[in-house]
């Protein structure tokens, strides 16, 4: 959770319960069975999604306190919908519900306005260098974006430069009576891809199960890259208690995640 502070809306992060798999689906049973306890157990248990899908919009100029409370309605949200027999893990489930609530309040408070046609014609040019890019497998130039649309440069670069803001990817492009689609959803991130982000957050959750030096040993052979020797170098154990402890690690967390 770095960069943000150790109490947000008065909860203090540095104590966030983390709930085993099976204290999530007891308390489910019992949420179902209409125990507000449990259900305040769960909320509580999950609020460490809360904190790791606002880091998401750490860009933005909201209140980090908003920002949770936001949050946090789409996790109750998320709870209040889940449905326990599909074959889907709840923050798999609940990681859009809540990023769905968080753009929401960032699109409805956006204070910045543009006209319709200029927005309409930088969706247009968004759009055509989308399409542009998946034909010919290369960034278009603006010329080419042009020509394929209809308009001029010069309108294409006013228009682009009119919604540069940040917040500007919050506003609803199209809507059929559902959720609205925004540009934001319509802008491609091969580095951030939102299916990877959630997969992310699933490790993490699996590495977190992990005993202290086990997650430890995975965080010095996986994310800093350092060989078994030179982990057992570290933390003054053989080399053979790292590999046995290492597979066991391993071992816990493909259990969790499948």
């Amino acid at each position: 959770m770095a960069g943000y502070k150790v109490e947000i809306c008065g909860v203090n992060t540095a104590k966030l319960p983390l709930l085993t798999n099976e204290e999530k689906d007891e308390l489910f049973k019992r949420i179902l069975e209409g125990d507000m306890e449990a259900r305040e157990q769960y909320i509580k248990g999950n609020l460490r999604l809360v904190l790791s899908v606002i880091q998401r919009f750490s860009s933005s100029t909201e209140n980090v306190d908003d920002l949770f409370q936001i949050g946090c309605i789409g996790l109750i949200k998320a709870i209040d919908n889940f449905d326990i027999t599909q074959n889907v893990r709840f923050s798999t489930y609940a990681v859009p519900m809540i990023m769905g609530e968080v753009r929401r309040y960032l699109r409805d408070n956006n204070s910045i306005r543009v006209s319709r046609s200029l927005r309409d014609t930088a969706y247009k040019a968004i759009y055509a260098k989308e399409g542009l890019m998946r034909k010919n497998a290369k960034e278009p130039t603006l010329m080419e974006i042009a020509d394929e649309i209809g308009i001029s440069k010069e309108e294409i670069t006013y228009a682009l430069d009119a919604i540069q803001s940040p917040v500007s990817l919050y506003e609803p492009v199209y809507t059929d009576g559902g959720d609205p689609l925004y540009v934001m959803d319509q802008i491609s991130d091969k580095k951030n891809l939102e299916e990877n982000w959630v997969e992310e957050i699933s490790l993490k959750e699996a590495m977190d199960r992990l005993p202290q030096r086990e997650r430890h040993i995975i965080d010095l052979r996986f994310f800093e890259g350092k060989t078994q020797t030179e982990v057992a170098e570290e933390i003054h154990i053989s080399q053979a208690q790292v590999s046995r402890l290492e597979k066991n690690a391993l071992k816990s967390m493909r259990n969790y995640l499948n």
